[in-house]
């Protein structure tokens, strides 16, 4: 219901606000402040448009997974516009408006590992902090306590989906539609993906450690994260090194929430957040116009100004949220399930049928 209404409601944002900002008339380089709510405009802007009403989306349903089953739906409606009417656009138009100013300090973010991914892990990690993790996850000792998935066919199977949506999302960014930059593009995404797979199998059979499908799916989206700043301007053995690197830290960022309790339900921020930094900063490593300290200070401040404006603004939004119509449901509604106590519908009713019976 989140991810479904983060593109109904999202969308409409976006085409009324959102995109005013982020690719208006941007005289200052921080904002746009023209074509809100567009009714007329070319194939290309129309096309330019729809395709980036996705990518705020993307960015919101990153937060779903971050605060799943603990937050009031109201409250994730309300921050959900803020993500995709405020803070996706006005970092978008600091990197991807021909006037931005990250821009024009020349800074790269080809598909968004920072402008989509990591912006919206900010905002997931600030919604983490400020609900608190769910019932039962730690003990009072600071024990963890592992609250499993509900199916783990559908976890592959939602890998499967994201997978095949990356090469919209990748290719889709290419500006000149040459066949070349497009197959190089869908190339260097796939070879990431499939690194960052292979770097999560391996790095679970080294540490001598359950070989869990959960995360190598994960560790896979987190390759794709990490070539998404880069998939235009790398060669495919570059594009198997970042995929690869990604998923380790993921990984290690997964151990580093859970350390200091921080409940992220599908690692949202290690695999979205920790790869996307990795990404962009990777650019300036692995581009094949060759090293440069310039470019990856450059590529070292857009990452840093994406967590002094997202994670600040949301955790400020977060909170004013729990103070006036609270964010975190209760107890009793964990305990029974978001589902029925939110949408007053069950998610598997031939399973509950079965609890029923049995109780």
């Amino acid at each position: 219901m989140k991810n479904y209404m983060d593109m109904c409601l999202g969308g409409l944002i976006f085409w009324g606000f959102g995109y005013g900002v982020m690719f208006g008339m941007n005289h200052t380089g921080w904002f746009g402040t023209s074509q809100f709510a567009p009714e007329s405009f070319t194939m290309a802007e129309a096309i330019k448009l729809a395709y980036q009403m996705m990518f705020a989306g993307a960015a919101a349903t990153i937060v779903s997974g971050a605060v799943a089953e603990r937050m009031h739906f109201p409250a994730y409606m309300i921050f959900s516009g803020i993500v995709t009417g405020v803070i996706y656009p006005i970092y978008g138009s600091w990197v991807w408006n021909e006037h931005g100013w990250l821009a024009g300090l020349g800074f790269i973010d080809f598909a968004g590992s920072t402008v989509v991914h990591s912006i919206g892990a900010w905002c997931g990690l600030a919604g983490v902090i400020v609900l608190g993790p769910r019932l039962g996850r730690y003990s009072r000792s600071g024990e963890s306590r592992d609250i499993p998935g509900h199916n783990l066919p559908y976890v592959a199977l939602g890998g499967f989906i994201l997978w095949i949506g990356w090469f919209g999302f990748n290719g889709g960014s290419i500006s000149s539609f040459e066949k070349d930059n497009v197959g190089l593009v869908l190339l260097n995404t796939h070879l990431g993906g499939c690194a960052g797979g292979v770097s999560a199998l391996c790095y679970m059979y080294w540490r001598k450690e359950p070989v869990l499908m959960s995360a190598t799916v994960n560790g896979s989206l987190a390759g794709l994260v990490s070539v998404t700043a880069s998939a235009a301007y790398i060669t495919p053995s570059s594009a198997i090194m970042i995929g690869f690197i990604g998923a380790i830290f993921y990984l290690l960022t997964v151990r580093l929430l859970d350390k200091y309790q921080l409940d992220d339900v599908v690692g949202a921020f290690a695999v979205h957040g920790a790869a996307g930094i990795w990404g962009t900063l990777a650019v300036a490593v692995f581009i094949k116009s060759g090293f440069s300290w310039h470019g990856l200070a450059v590529q070292a401040l857009g990452v840093i100004m994406a967590f002094v404006w997202a994670f600040p603004l949301a955790f400020i939004f977060f909170k004013l949220l729990d103070k006036t119509i609270g964010i975190k449901a209760s107890t009793l509604h964990q305990q029974r399930g978001l589902d029925y106590t939110e949408h007053f519908e069950i998610g598997y009713p031939e399973f509950q049928k079965r609890l029923d019976s049995e109780s």
